[in-house]
């Protein structure tokens, strides 16, 4: 009943950086009118309004995962029929799907077993949907605790899924507004080397018989491969295997011109740098976007201080130079895409990536990734066990949601730079965009600016001379509630969000300011500017 969702191909990238606009100071006739938001000392905003974009990416830029262990226990994969998450996957629609992580190279398809059986099951049990609903969300807490220390001894047993697994992940993509990536196991090895694509070949077989468009990945994090199950595959071997499944692919006439990503390599240091240099030497020709993941820090060490400090943010920059650099050299003008990211690893840092504070890490990374080229960035992850999820297991969004919603519908595609002077820029981190040309409000030449203040006291923003004039959104988001950013609970401009009813997002208002005014940013705080009327000539 969903309509497929249309291609998700981004705009050529520009290589032209945009000439900077130079900046004045506040003309004695409107200091007046700005005095309240314009403390002496503001720091002064310098755009790129006057030329090319320095870049574009997808219009699925921020896209979502679902890890794999969801699918541990199958009934548990019913919770995605919840309409409740359908709402909350829409408003970050479109974008992609990623079902993989560390499960994926542990959950083997049966084609024997009857999925419609289950399916009659569940249609006998629609009556009572929601009581089951009810008692699966009551049970998913033990579940969690269950996946995460198993996760955390490494201990990972093979799993079996059936068609109807992939029938629920199909149905809730596509009538979410996204398209499913689905990962295979690459773990299936014929005398501990070649991979093993039997099983493979028959799930590929019952998607094509019901004729589900996906995309595909081939393992998760082959660099510790060893570690999870006792067997190395080097890079060139993983680049064979990815031919091996692109004549797969093409066996189907579905699948023949299949969007194929990997290798989906954990965090670039050097013995992953090797595989990943040796894996597109060897398959790069033949996958569409080369994919990474990254995360800042170990969840069960991290601290409050780590989401707030400036030197752990820029660890990502220097990350993704690290893997540009090596895709230019083996496979020059292939997109390059965070597979999966968020914030700590090992499942998120509990009571720190399910607040107001991890905004800081997503938000820059948000910026960093589109300035420096990231064609695609795949949040880990939407809902399932851990902290870093955007929908906790009550179904309730977090602060990363709201703030990936507020992305979503103020941020479009084409890239700008932006700077600032008077403030240390790597406290004071500001990032601009061509306004989203979807949103209803706003029109072409309108740039969004967001920045994230890491200082502990109030700063203020100035724009350029020749934007005084004119109207500018605020859309602040602040924590709400006493336990400050460490608050589950986030305002927009003062305002509590929060779902109108089950089906149902609330809107989003903006907080119109006074032309000529300063943008204030409230200590370790962080927002989204609309510029009206800017008249960006990338924007136009």
């Amino acid at each position: 009943s969903c309509a497929p969702l249309t291609s998700l191909q981004r705009s050529p990238r520009c290589a032209v950086l945009p000439q900077l606009v130079a900046l004045g100071h506040v003309p004695e006739a409107m200091r007046g009118q700005a005095a309240a938001a314009t403390p002496q000392g503001a720091a002064e905003l310098w755009l790129g309004l006057r030329g090319s974009p320095c870049g574009t990416v997808s219009p699925a830029f921020l896209s979502l995962t679902l890890d794999a262990s969801l699918a541990r226990e199958p009934r548990f994969i019913t919770l995605l029929s919840n309409p409740k998450l359908h709402t909350l996957a829409r408003g970050l629609s479109p974008g992609f799907l990623r079902f993989g992580g560390t499960s994926t190279d542990f959950l083997i398809f049966d084609p024997h077993k009857d999925s419609t059986l289950e399916e009659k099951i569940l249609s006998e049990l629609q009556p009572g949907f929601a009581a089951v609903q009810e008692l699966l969300l009551a049970q998913w807490p033990s579940q969690e605790k269950l996946l995460l220390t198993e996760h955390s001894r490494k201990k990972h047993k093979n799993t079996t899924i059936t068609g109807h697994t992939l029938d629920i992940l199909h149905g809730f993509a596509n009538c979410s507004g996204f398209h499913l990536v689905f990962g295979l196991n690459a773990l299936l090895r014929q005398h501990g080397r070649e991979w093993d694509s039997s099983n493979a070949g028959q799930l590929l077989g019952y998607c094509a018989r019901r004729g589900y468009n996906l995309s595909w990945e081939l393992g998760n994090e082959p660099n510790s491969f060893k570690k999870k199950s006792g067997i190395y595959i080097d890079g060139s071997q993983l680049g064979r295997d990815f031919i091996h499944l692109r004549r797969l692919l093409s066996q189907h006439p579905l699948y023949r011109h299949a969007k194929l990503y990997g290798p989906d390599v954990g965090q670039p240091r050097k013995h992953t740098q090797r595989l990943l240099r040796s894996f597109l030497k060897s398959g790069g020709k033949v996958i569409d976007s080369v994919t990474w993941h990254h995360y800042y820090v170990d969840g069960r060490s991290a601290t409050r201080e780590d989401f707030l400090s400036p030197a752990v943010l820029d660890t990502f920059a220097t990350a993704v130079r690290d893997v540009l650099e090596i895709v230019a050299a083996t496979v020059p003008g292939k997109k390059v895409w965070l597979g999966e990211t968020s914030s700590a690893y090992g499942g998120g840092a509990p009571q720190l990536s399910n607040t107001y504070l991890a905004g800081f890490m997503w938000l820059d990374k948000l910026g960093l990734a589109a300035r420096q080229g990231i064609d695609v960035v795949m949040r880990q992850v939407f809902f399932g066990a851990g902290s870093y999820h955007l929908v906790d297991a009550s179904f309730e969004p977090l602060p990363d949601y709201w703030l990936s919603l507020l992305y979503k519908r103020l941020v479009g595609t084409r890239v700008l730079e932006a700077s600032v002077a008077g403030a240390d820029a790597r406290r004071l981190r500001v990032y601009l965009h061509c306004t989203n040309p979807q949103h209803p409000k706003y029109r072409e030449g309108d740039v969004t600016l967001f920045a994230l203040n890491l200082y502990n006291v109030s700063q203020s923003l100035q724009l350029p001379k020749q934007l005084w004039s004119k109207q500018v959104d605020q859309y602040l988001l602040l924590p709400h509630g006493k336990e400050s950013i460490l608050s589950r609970r986030v305002q927009l401009n003062g305002r509590l969000l929060q779902m109108v009813d089950k089906e149902t997002l609330p809107t989003l208002h903006e907080a119109a300011l006074a032309p000529g005014s300063a943008l204030g940013l409230p200590a370790f705080s962080y927002g989204f500017y609309v510029i009206r009327n800017a008249k960006a000539i990338a924007c136009i």
